[in-house]
């Protein structure tokens, strides 16, 4: 059913209109499907035009799973294990973080996040003590990587170096999230002595902050591998193209621009943008991986001596069917999915508005379906 832009209007107007709390039919679901499909083609033709015009763009991974340009050497050991090895392991221990960013997640819930425990570290969702390590790795071996996340590490980085260092001797990949408004030479070379393999700096967390940026260039001093991380945002290209030569000056290996996806907390810092759904689960600002593909097209063109990565929601897709596989799931198995409780359809109404998003195909409505007729 490739249902006209209007008639798309038409009806998600109407949805938009019903109480959180009805369901709609069957027919009017094939209808709000038909619409969310439209979109996300016609944002993917947008995707790769764009993609069309970037020198030297390459995959990485079966199908590929991603995209990027630079020197594949630098492609970062953290992604490597999470699109080809055994996945994304998360190492969670800090609850609390020291700032507050429109893109985050847990915007306007940070004071409401449970703690892991003090002396613990939640791994694949257990509790764990350090000397727990030994234990784990030999009933379920060692991943090819795990990650420190969730949510400012360096609010309490001093719990961090003993575990790293197990993890380490144990020689098994780490990477840490930092958004470095914490970071000084200190925690950074003692990071580094514990056997961190690889850190990554958001930089949109802290404006582009220039101490930050020159975090990053001390860090590259102790860790083996540093980058940026972070949500694509307009404000975050406009600062990046304002301090893009001090950035690049550090001597950090990659970059990876992460397409923005929304959720209850983040979604109304974005109302008004025109968004899309991904296979019916992230959903996303359309800008976010246009900026991803102009900042790569830069790189490209100009020879920036970094990685600079598409972590798409397709990378994410990827993501998440390798570690299906990695734990023995059955063919097309995946957790990959919305993460809304109900569609949002008043938000699209925006990318419905707009008369520069033009859908690929249109056809009229079958009888049954139009504008008028009862659906249920």
């Amino acid at each position: 059913m490739k249902i006209s832009k209007k008639d798309a209007l038409q009806w998600f107007r109407f949805f938009a209109a019903l109480p959180e709390d009805q369901p709609l039919g069957i027919r009017q679901q094939e209808i709000a499907l038909a619409v969310f499909s439209q979109i996300e083609l016609a944002a993917e033709a947008r995707f790769r035009r764009m993609q069309e015009e970037i020198p030297g763009l390459r995959g990485m991974g079966p199908g590929p799973s991603t995209l990027f340009v630079g020197p594949e050497e630098k492609f970062p050991g953290g992604c490597r294990s999470c699109l080809m090895g055994t996945g994304l392991s998360a190492v969670r221990k800090t609850n609390r973080c020291n700032a507050q960013c429109p893109f985050c997640y847990d915007y306007g819930v940070m004071d409401a996040i449970p703690p892991i425990g003090e002396g613990l570290w939640e791994i694949g969702g257990g509790r764990y003590r350090e000397e727990d390590l030994e234990l784990l790795f030999a009933i379920q071996g060692k991943p090819t990587g795990i990650a420190y996340v969730y949510l400012e590490p360096m609010m309490e980085i001093e719990k961090y170096y003993g575990i790293i260092r197990r993890f380490h001797e144990a020689g098994v990949h780490q990477h840490l999230y930092t958004n470095g408004l914490l970071a000084t030479e200190e925690n950074l070379r003692r990071l580094g002595e514990a056997g961190l393999d690889e850190i990554r700096f958001n930089l949109g967390a802290s404006g582009t902050s220039e101490n930050v940026i020159r975090s990053m260039g001390i860090a590259k001093k102790y860790i083996s591998q540093v980058g940026i991380e972070t949500p694509m945002t307009r404000e975050f290209e406009t600062r990046f193209r304002e301090k893009k030569g001090m950035i690049l000056d550090t001597g950090i290996d990659f970059m990876n621009c992460a397409e923005l996806h929304l959720n209850e907390n983040n979604l109304g810092n974005y109302w008004g943008e025109n968004l899309y759904f991904y296979r019916m689960g992230y959903l996303s600002p359309i800008f976010s991986r246009e900026i991803t593909l102009r900042i790569m097209k830069a790189a490209a063109e100009e020879a920036w001596e970094i990685v600079v990565h598409d972590c798409s929601n397709r990378t994410k897709f990827a993501r998440d069917l390798n570690q299906k596989k990695k734990e023995g799931g059955w063919f097309g198995q995946t957790s990959y999915g919305c993460e809304l409780p109900n569609y949002p359809y008043e938000a699209f109404l925006p990318v419905l508005e707009d008369p520069e998003f033009a859908f690929l195909e249109e056809e009229e409505l079958p009888r049954g379906y139009r504008v008028g007729d009862i659906v249920l």
